[in-house]
């Protein structure tokens, strides 16, 4: 077995990797035997020496993201087994193998015990993400570990880190996103449900396309019969595919990106090809709704993360608290309401009591339908609760 630093935490603080919860904060450190380079492997003890686990370390508040609470050797064969267990459940929810859907997430970093990585698929491509130094360092032999499970299934690994590792690291190590096997030209249409999405995972946001509304875009599809439907922060106009495909009489999408509202007609065109039902504005949302003089029968909030940290939390809960507010004094009588909250730094009780508080301030009847959260794909580790960062409310508005 490989012989790792060894780092001993103060007395009691084992007690959260001992429930297999993946971080370990730095203040729980009492001493190292040297101080670790980033994204170093570490082998964590108690205070009586016992062993813990071992992890990657890095500088900050997280100090050791664990990859395995037993001793164990870093080799090929670990990455492997990790992407073997990550497809294999892929497969038993349906989605490796489905006609109808060829995009989904195949490693959810913690979700997966894999903290610090994200690798999407997007049919023959896959997209892969570091986000620790540690996992950066691995990349190489992960790819190899893609290949090894999907053989020749997977043409293409797009390696996109270049935005998600730290920028003075990025700076220092001249890290770029580059395809560490075959190549193509980076756009793709991804299928999602039947519905087709362009996705460019070298210019686009995150991986490409977000894959992580699938179940509630389809949900929405549900909803969306005969009722004019308002998609705020539309971004690819996913939710206004579905509202369509759902018999919706009217679709508007708002975003405050002139670019956003070009993709989102793309993806109309695409699907609906001069279809005189929808309509898109590039408007900053506020002043959208303050403004609009039509009343919509569903309305769907899915702005991007409000807070990013744990310091713009309050800031964050009055923004979703003012949105809300006024969606529920625009929409009709007997409207729905689709709203989220994708910020892993507020929690579901957080973002109901903001939603709450603008229910009351609107003097309106409102009914909880739904409680929504992310899919299977992106799995909440159930020792790392905090896992679970997309929320989400069907609502009935009187």
């Amino acid at each position: 077995m490989t012989k790792h630093i060894k780092i001993t935490l103060k007395p009691k603080k084992e007690e959260s990797i001992l429930r297999f919860h993946p971080w370990i904060f730095s203040g729980a450190i009492a001493k190292m035997e040297r101080q670790p380079q980033e994204g170093e492997i570490v082998d964590i003890y108690s205070a009586n020496n016992d062993f813990c686990g071992t992890g990657h370390f890095q500088l900050g508040s997280i100090a050791m993201r664990v990859l395995s609470f037993s001793q164990t050797d870093f080799n090929q064969d670990f990455w492997t087994k990790k992407i073997q267990a990550s497809y294999d459940m892929r497969c038993a929810i349906g989605l490796a193998n489905s006609s109808s859907t060829n995009s989904y997430r195949l490693v959810h970093g913690e979700g997966d015990s894999l903290p610090g990585l994200i690798i999407d698929i997007y049919d023959k491509t896959a997209v892969m993400q570091a986000h620790s130094i540690g996992m950066h360092l691995a990349h190489k032999e992960i790819a190899k570990a893609l290949s090894n499970v999907y053989g020749d299934k997977i043409e293409n690994i797009y390696y996109k880190s270049a935005t998600t590792l730290p920028p003075y690291y990025v700076s220092q190590e001249n890290i770029e996103d580059y395809y560490i096997k075959g190549k193509d030209d980076g756009k793709y249409l991804a299928k999602e449900n039947d519905i087709l999405f362009h996705a460019d995972w070298i210019k686009g946001q995150k991986t490409g396309f977000f894959i992580d509304q699938r179940e509630n875009r389809h949900l929405l599809e549900y909803y969306a019969k005969d009722k004019t439907v308002l998609n705020m922060f539309c971004y690819t106009g996913g939710f206004s595919l579905y509202a369509m495909r759902g018999g919706a009489k009217l679709v508007h999408s708002v975003d405050s990106s002139a670019k956003a509202i070009e993709l989102t007609k793309d993806n109309v065109a695409l699907n609906f090809k001069n279809d005189p039902r929808h309509d898109a504005f590039a408007e900053d949302a506020f002043k959208f709704l303050n403004e609009m003089e039509t009343q919509y029968d569903l309305i769907v909030l899915d702005p991007p993360a409000f807070a990013k940290h744990r310091d713009a939390i309050r800031h964050a809960l009055q923004g979703y608290k003012k949105i809300n507010a006024k969606a529920f004094e625009k929409i009709k009588p007997g409207g729905i309401l689709f709203t989220f909250s994708c910020s892993q730094a507020i929690n579901k009780d957080q973002f109901r009591l903001a939603v709450f508080s603008a229910a009351a301030m609107s003097k309106r009847n409102v009914r909880i339908l739904h409680q929504l959260t992310q899919p299977a794909d992106h799995p909440i580790g159930i020792y790392h609760p905090e896992g679970e960062y997309l929320k989400g409310l069907v609502l009935y508005v009187e």
